[in-house]
């Protein structure tokens, strides 16, 4: 691939290395969550207007960080060329990775929703071991950052996962990069603080489980319903540009709703409205099944069509009956 479509590999490594920007500037960036050129060439200017930094001096700094990646119009050929990095991560269940053409891809947010027990947090820790493993493998040889919001996170679990990829488990566990919120102030100012963590510990995976908990609880009443889609939104492009800036998998978990008037079925649907729905590029519903198993179902993608696989919870992590 030649060099001007070298789309995610920033030319300047560090933000003193930027063109005409001084230690001051630099001093204020990082102090607002912008300590990689990464970061710095998907921000809005309104962002760091808002923290104090002068209009024509935003547009300046983030123009040469947009310049040093290279970010500009590009043909669809070229844009072939350029997808050519976005990695699939396995989930290490074959029906799973089957329904996702490969397992999750980089670049891109894959909402997992389902009531409770269905298995979403099972499935992060599982992803928390397979992205640690090779490209051969399907891995993506990296570490991961866990956002956890309900804590939920067990390293005992993911210990006891290890072993079927290969892994020890005392590694597998220094390949997470662990953070619990207890807000969800607390959540968004970890994400937008994230981005130095995840290049010096080449993170190639980054969950939020489950992006909607703090939300749900501190946000209560119609009357809130708007500044928490605003606030909602932030966080999700946040996640968003990190994920195209460091070529990661994104992945979130996410609540249900019951519908109150759905009398002789049990329908629920995703929260977070429609801010969540247009931000998730691939949607996937868990539920119970009969037997111990889970249905995966695809509800959303931009480029595969809907179908659901089941899959199993044993002590090895989620499986499908082909894996045994």
């Amino acid at each position: 691939m030649s060099e001007d479509l070298e789309y995610y590999k920033a030319k300047y490594k560090t933000l003193e290395d930027l063109p005409d920007i001084g230690p001051a500037t630099v001093a204020k960036l990082k102090e607002i969550g912008f300590k990689t050129v990464e970061s710095l060439g998907t921000a809005a200017v309104a962002e760091l207007v808002a923290a104090g930094i002068g209009e024509a001096m935003a547009e300046k700094v983030i123009e040469a960080a947009r310049k040093s990646m290279a970010i500009t119009f590009v043909r669809g050929d070229e844009l072939v060329e350029i997808r050519k990095n976005v990695r699939k991560l396995t989930t290490g269940c074959s029906s799973l990775d089957r329904l996702l053409n490969g397992g999750i891809e980089t670049q891109s947010l894959t909402e997992f929703y389902g009531e409770f027990g269905s298995g979403k947090s099972q499935l992060c820790h599982q992803l928390c071991v397979t992205v640690q493993l090779g490209e051969a493998q399907g891995g993506l040889n990296g570490s991961v950052l866990y956002i956890d919001t309900e804590a939920t996170f067990r390293p005992e679990r993911l210990m006891q996962m290890a072993p079927r990829f290969g892994l020890k488990p005392e590694d597998a566990l220094k390949g997470v990069v662990y953070a619990e919120a207890y807000t969800s102030n607390h959540q968004t100012v970890l994400l937008e603080n994230a981005d130095e963590v995840i290049k010096e510990n080449n993170v190639r995976l980054i969950i939020v489980d489950s992006v909607m908990s703090h939300f749900r609880s501190e946000y209560l009443g119609r009357e809130m319903l708007a500044p928490r889609q605003q606030q909602l939104n932030k966080h999700l492009h946040k996640l968003m540009r990190l994920s195209r800036a460091f070529n990661t998998a994104a992945v979130i978990t996410n609540q249900v709703l019951a519908s109150p008037d759905a009398f002789f079925s049990k329908a629920v649907s995703p929260t977070g409205g429609h801010i969540l729905g247009h931000m998730s590029h691939s949607r996937i519903f868990l539920r119970k099944g009969r037997s111990n198993v889970r249905i995966a179902k695809l509800t959303a993608s931009p480029s595969l069509p809907e179908g659901e696989v089941p899959m199993r919870i044993t002590e090895r992590g989620i499986e499908s009956d082909e894996d045994f």
